[in-house]
Formats: structure tokens, sequence, C-alpha cells
């Protein structure tokens, strides 16, 4: 057969041209089929933002993820820390555990951005009624996390390990005289049976362009502590203020005294922190000195010591100040978040499916930001990676772009399939490099 030879050669040049399907890498078929699913990702946001629920509230949500998640065959606990879902996703082949969460929760702001979907939700915070809104994007995570989720169940076979897929409430905190959120589901065995080796979660944005990724190893965000002074004086006619102790006074005194901490009183070279009187209650009428005035905020910190310190010094002001004025102060600080603590060895194993799916140029560290995540509370038992995702348009002037919590943020939607890849690439990376070695 002297021309076996030729027909040889001829053959493998024939196959080599051919598109195998069976020869695409796990993680181009998982993120071929995220791609897919982008206007299914829209459909879910917009459907979410349009009914959005509150902190432990999520009734709705809840249902509808769960729903989602058994028609994709998964095994489905629902109930978990009051409205969580999880789901756990077995692949065809052995290997370890990762964690996927997305938060679910929306805030109480009343929406200012015009959209067809716009929240014209109305419920009770506090006592009052207020509008509410995805003003944090958590409808986008849910949204993303949803599509991950039906992916991976498209590429199980080949998946070398398991997937839980955690869906959480009450990340922005639980409403007074509650429990819930990323703590209340650890103590309720999420983070169990089975153990997870890794957990990843993400965040949009706003004012970082469009798809573009942030990411930082270590300390990533600030530990959160809730503050509430409740300054008692003695209550009198507004025209006879000596005949009474007058709460507001001393209460203006306070506010403008914490801010000497930051200002005057810790070295903040070493470390940022933040010390927020963010809301100031008091009196019914214009001529009537209160008998007490009620001040709440937040204090935000990266390192253990000055935090301790800084707690310290609150107490001693506003009650110092309260002495000298012939009134008291009530001091109490509860412990919202710790510190969001990138692992530093997971965060460079993650780096790469990060560039894949984004591009090197618009993957980038970001600076130590000092909002708070309660994803915290997962990466204080196992491993976890936090990383941005920006959704402000790449032609609008970023330091104009309505903050997270604004009622004017927005979602540029365009980013919610870079998230959802991105999401699904650092999973299923994780998983086909097998368990990281005992640290």
């Amino acid at each position: 057969m002297p021309h076996l030879p030729l027909r040889l050669a001829a053959l493998g040049l024939l196959l080599t041209g051919l598109p195998c399907a069976a020869a695409e890498s796990l993680p181009a078929r998982l993120d071929a089929a995220i791609a897919g699913l982008e206007p299914q990702i829209i459909e879910w946001r917009r459907d979410f933002h349009a009914h959005p629920e509150l902190s432990n509230r999520e009734t709705r949500t809840s249902e509808r993820v769960a729903a989602h998640l058994k028609t994709l065959g998964l095994a489905v606990t629902t109930g978990v820390a009051h409205t969580g879902v999880v789901a756990l996703l077995k692949g065809g082949k052995p290997g370890p555990v990762v964690a996927l969460r997305a938060d679910m929760d929306a805030l109480p702001v009343t929406e200012e951005v015009e959209l067809p979907f716009r929240s014209n939700v109305k419920a009770e915070y506090g006592g009052q009624q207020v509008g509410v809104m995805h003003a944090c994007g958590h409808d986008a995570h849910t949204a993303i996390l949803m599509s991950v989720a039906q992916a991976l169940v498209a590429v199980k076979d080949e998946l070398p390990g398991t997937v839980k897929f955690i869906f959480q409430p009450a990340e922005e905190g639980a409403p007074a005289g509650e429990r819930g959120g990323a703590l209340l589901m650890r103590e309720e065995g999420v983070l169990d049976n089975p153990k997870p080796d890794a957990i990843f979660g993400l965040h949009v944005v706003s004012g970082t362009p469009t798809g573009e990724i942030r990411y930082r190893a270590g300390p990533f965000m600030a530990s959160n502590d809730w503050l509430s002074i409740k300054v008692n004086g003695r209550q009198t006619h507004g025209a006879w203020p000596w005949n009474g102790v007058d709460p507001v006074v001393t209460a203006a005194q306070i506010v403008t005294g914490l801010q000497n901490i930051v200002a005057r009183q810790i070295d903040i070279s070493k470390e940022p922190a933040v010390v927020t009187v963010a809301t100031v209650n008091g009196g019914i009428r214009k001529n009537i000195i209160p008998d007490a005035v009620e001040m709440t905020g937040t204090i935000r910190t990266f390192d253990e010591p000055m935090r301790r310190d800084i707690h310290a010094r609150v107490k001693h002001i506003a009650e110092a100040i309260a002495s000298a004025n012939g009134a008291s102060a009530e001091v109490t600080i509860d412990t919202a978040t710790t510190v969001t603590l990138n692992d530093p060895v997971l965060t460079e194993r993650t780096l790469p499916s990060l560039v894949r799916i984004a591009g090197k140029d618009k993957v980038r560290v970001s600076p130590r930001v000092m909002i708070a995540e309660d994803f915290s509370y997962f990466q204080e038992q196992v491993p976890g990676v936090f990383f941005f995702v920006g959704v402000t348009p790449s032609d609008e002037d970023m330091s104009k772009a309505a903050s997270n919590h604004s009622p004017r943020f927005f979602v540029d939607e365009a980013a919610l399939v870079t998230g959802a890849r991105a999401l699904g690439a650092v999973a299923v990376d994780f998983l086909s490099a097998g368990a990281p070695a005992a640290r």
C-alpha cells in the first residue's frame, strides 16, 4: 500500500480541521452555557428588582429561587436562617467541594431611577412606612447565581466535585430584635455536610466601569459595628431651658466630639477607620425640649486593637460630654460584621480565572474599602474570595455615579453576564485543580 502514509497524513489534517465538542474544555463549555443565559439573567434580575423584599422578609424571592433550583434536579433546603435557600450539586466525578453565595435582600430606599421595572414596593421598617429598593444590587447577585447553577447542571457529568449554592437573606442586617444573615446561616450548619474547601462571592459596585473586576488579597472590606447612643436629659418648656437638661444640645456636642477620634486621637496612617453618626431622633414639638435624644451610626475598622480602642473612646466621650451637661448617655455597640479577609493563597489561585473572563486590562487590585460584608463570617471557617464587578457604563464619569445604597443606584445589565461568567469560572477552575493542600 504505497499511498498509505499519504492517506494517513490527509486523514490527520481532516481530523484536526473538524470541530469536536467532546474535545472542548469544561471551562469553555461552562462559559458558553452561561453566556447563552444572558437574556434569562436579565429577566430574573428585572423581576427581583420590581419585587424587592427587606431583610428576613425575602419570601417571594426565596420561593422563586427554590423553584428554579428544584427544576434543575438539585437537592434544595429552604427556610435556612428564616428565608435562606441552599442547594447541592454533585458532579459526575470525584473532587473537592466549593460554595457559591449570593445575597437576596433589598433596602428601605425609595427608588428614583426611571425604569420600566422600577420598584414601587412599600413596607414597614423601623416603625415607618418606607419605599423598598434593590439599591445595592442583590437582585443582580441572585440572578447571577441562579444562572451559574443552571449552567453547572448542564455540565455536571464532567464536573469534578460538588457545588453548594447559598442564597442568603439579611446581608444588610436583620430587623431590630431579630437575627439573620451569614452568621445565622453558619450557625444553622450551612457550611456542614459537606464542608466546602473554598467559598466565593461577588458584589456589583457603582463607580467602576461595566464588566471590570476588582479584587484584593488579605483585608478587603472593613468590620462594621452598629453604634447606638441614647442621651437622657430632662424635659422642659423650650422657653425655659434652665429648668431642664437639654439632650439636643448634648447630642450635638457628642456628635462633634466623636469626630475627634478619627481626626485627632488615633493613628490612621497605620489603618483607616470611620466613626459615623447617621441618625439623630428626638422631640415632638417646636417649643418642648425633650427628655431624650437617640442617635445611631457605624464604626468601621480593619485592626482589632484599634477597633477596641475606638469603642472605648466612643463610650468615654459620650458619657463624659453628657455628664458635663448634667445629662447621661447610654452607649451600645453591636458587632454586625468582621473584616472581609480574602485568603491570599486562594486569591492568587483565583486570579487567572478572573483574567480569562474579563481580560488582563480589566482586572485590577482594589484599595481597601470601608463598606462591610457579612460574607466575612463564612471566611472565618472556610478559605474564601470575594470580588467586585463594575456596573457603571464606561462612558460615564465614575466619580459622579450614584453609589450603592443611593435611590439613584443604577446597574448596567451588560455587566450581569460578566459576573456570572466570572463566578462560574472560579468555581469550575477550583474544582478542576483539585483540593488545595492543607495549610
